[in-house]
């Protein structure tokens, strides 16, 4: 969160701020980015304030990257949350003791926030956090042992999850999250991870041709107990093409 000690209210979009899912995918692992903070015994998604001299799609940037470390990455915005009383008792005294903010001047914190979602898929071995504050924590957690979070942040991230599920029948993924030369199983496990079920091999390697985005090599992957498939490749000119365009088929 950006430091309320510097900035005032009158900085800041009213009752607006903004929440980051970062998933992280390596080796059949799909991992979450969650934060906890010292005057706080449940974790959160890294989240902030909107300015009101700033755009709220760079407003998103800036506050992952304050708050995380983490940056360069696409963030997609997904959905708005907005219950009338999302947030009306989280600022409470103790945090505002905390932050050394005056009850006073801290009663706009407590105020109806409608928080706008933005999520991204990254290679979390590649992308390495950074604490923003000493005393708070921040780590990669697996996507199914998430611990109790702040406010409606579980609901924003199932929300970004099945979003995420979602966009596989829109767009392709798998650039810079596989090695540059993968097999259609590691490519069909990766799909499987995020969608966490299992996919009918036939049916994956059938409809992942069909898209255009691979290129078969005349390689073999080594080292494998059973029978060595076949190296593949990404096409990176068509898959920016079907990335701009989008598919037309399920999963």
């Amino acid at each position: 969160m950006i430091n309320t000690t510097i900035y005032t209210h009158e900085d800041y979009q009213p009752g607006l701020s903004i929440d980051c899912v970062i998933f992280g995918f390596h080796d059949n692992q799909l991992k979450v980015l969650l934060i906890k903070t010292p005057y706080e015994n449940k974790w959160s998604l890294p989240g902030g304030f909107v300015p009101i001299d700033e755009d709220i799609d760079d407003a998103a940037v800036r506050v992952l990257k304050i708050r995380t470390g983490v940056e360069g990455i696409f963030l997609r915005q997904f959905a708005t949350f907005g219950k009338v009383k999302r947030n009306d008792t989280h600022f409470g005294n103790a945090i505002l003791e905390h932050l050394k903010i005056p009850r006073e001047a801290g009663k706009w914190l407590s105020q109806r926030f409608v928080t706008v979602g933005y999520y991204a898929l990254v290679d979390f071995l590649q992308t390495v956090p950074q604490q923003s504050k000493k005393e708070e924590l921040i780590e990669w957690v697996d996507h199914k042992e998430v611990p109790e979070l702040i406010l409606d942040h579980k609901e924003i991230l199932d929300k970004a999850l099945i979003t995420l599920r979602n966009e596989l029948n829109l767009i392709p993924v798998g650039y810079n999250l596989l090695p540059e030369k993968f097999t259609i199983p590691e490519l069909q496990k990766l799909y499987e991870t995020i969608l966490d079920r299992k996919l009918d091999r036939r049916n994956f390697l059938r409809k992942i041709t069909n898209i255009g985005i691979l290129n078969k090599l005349d390689e073999k992957k080594s080292n494998v107990a059973h029978k060595a498939p076949n190296l593949y490749t990404f096409d990176k000119e068509k898959y920016d093409e079907v990335l701009k365009n989008g598919l037309n088929q399920g999963w």
